[in-house]
């Protein structure tokens, strides 16, 4: 019985939309701004978390970062308290291996821009990154096609180079660029290798649009005064936590800072990046979950509003409804229906217009509309139905049918 309830009012909701379809529309529309920014928050959102959680996979965990400057994130930092602070050296890395117990690895690197020349092309912008051979091992990124460099090739400052993978595209399309020579501050390297494509930190810095190079022949073209990272590897989360203090003695006694002096070093860490931006997710949720209530609320007035017109108009079908059996229940359950189906309606819209939205948001961001995603704009339109539309729901079904059938 309630199905077939369900049924008639589902076929008498799509009747009463239908014979007047443009108030139907202009009544959807604040649904559909409500949902259009539900949606468009959320896939933003999920866009965000995911690209966070492949870019942290392909930082690296369980890794530690040795720096002059330690990273900032909101608040007051202390830039004078450390612009004056030593600089990190290359030897700090060997250093570090040799007496730690908790590290697997530890690697230098370097970096700026600068570009990178073909026979025939130029790909500008490069990040070209010096590094030592244990940066294989401190990072997570894969070699597609050809080989990193050797420890021997490292010790001597070879010229040669490991393309990024949208470098490699750039400057050679379709072709094997392994065993190719390109041109690196004037000077010529060989192309031993090709890296995964790895794709961007948060849709914005892109991890593809760089080159490798043995940190040795990066000293003899820039030199090594400034910039320089130490990367420390742990086997594990427990390993890293013991040896964060580890490291922090190591450097200190490499640094030779006697007990009193505060350290002139920062030991980072991802978490530290990972909590901020909790945060920072957690308040735009904050925000758009207070704009999508405003803009649902106002589009909830607006089919209340309509629904009362519906009822009004109505009132004579409904007294003859009721005087042939129809019960409260299905009286109610027919505008409440037609109350979900507007409102269905503006979700379908809504979900359309917020597909064009997340796939321009991709152009330049990133954004993933999911199943979940659907199914949440769907649930939502749908109990804005059931809560504006109760009050005229209930009032048409509790109508007196006497009075019902004297409206004209």
């Amino acid at each position: 019985m309630l199905i077939r309830s369900i049924y008639e009012g589902v076929r008498l909701s799509f009747i009463a939309i239908w014979s007047n379809k443009m108030r139907s529309a202009l009544t959807t529309f604040g649904i559909v701004i409500g949902i259009v920014m539900v949606t468009t928050m959320v896939t933003v959102i999920d866009g965000i978390n995911r690209s966070f959680e492949s870019s942290i996979q392909m930082i690296g965990q369980d890794v530690i970062f040795v720096q002059k400057w330690p990273w900032g994130f909101g608040g007051e930092y202390r830039w004078w308290d450390y612009v004056n602070r030593r600089e990190m050296e290359v030897r700090y890395a060997s250093e570090i291996a040799a007496r730690s117990q908790w590290a697997t690895a530890v690697s230098a690197e370097a970096g700026r821009r600068g570009n990178v020349y073909s026979s025939d092309d130029v790909a500008e912008g490069i990040e070209i990154n010096g590094v030592s051979y244990e940066y294989l091992y401190t990072s997570s990124f894969e070699i597609a096609d050809g080989r990193f460099f050797s420890e021997e090739e490292d010790r001597h400052g070879r010229y040669v180079v490991v393309l990024g993978y949208d470098v490699a595209e750039a400057l050679y399309g379709w072709r094997d660029p392994v065993g190719q020579r390109v041109r690196i501050a004037g000077q010529r390297f060989e192309i031993i290798g090709v890296m995964e494509r790895q794709g961007n930190f948060l849709g914005l810095e892109s991890f593809d649009n760089v080159v490798i190079i043995p940190i040795g022949t990066y000293r003899g073209l820039y030199g090594l005064r400034h910039g320089i990272t130490l990367r420390v590897q742990f086997a594990n989360d427990e390993a890293l936590q013991e040896g964060m203090y580890e490291v922090e003695g190591i450097m200190r006694q490499i640094r030779q800072l006697g007990p009193e002096q505060e350290n002139d070093f920062a030991i980072n860490r991802l978490d530290m990046f990972e909590q901020q931006y909790r945060a920072m997710t957690g308040a735009i949720y904050g925000v758009g979950i207070f704009l999508t209530a405003l803009s649902l609320f106002v589009g909830g007035i607006g089919v209340m509003n309509i629904m009362y017109v519906s009822v009004k108009e109505r009132t004579r079908e409904i007294g003859i409804r009721k005087s042939v059996g129809a019960r409260y229940r299905e009286i109610l359950l027919q505008f409440l229906v037609e109350a979900v189906v507007i409102c269905g309606f503006g979700g379908i819209i809504g979900i359309m217009v917020s597909g064009l939205a997340v796939y321009a948001i991709n152009q330049f961001f990133v954004a993933h509309l999911g199943i979940h995603t659907i199914i949440l704009a769907f649930v939502i339109t749908s109990a804005t139905g059931a809560i504006f539309g109760f009050l005229p729901a209930h009032k048409a079904a509790k109508s007196d049918p006497i009075e019902s059938l004297r409206y004209s």
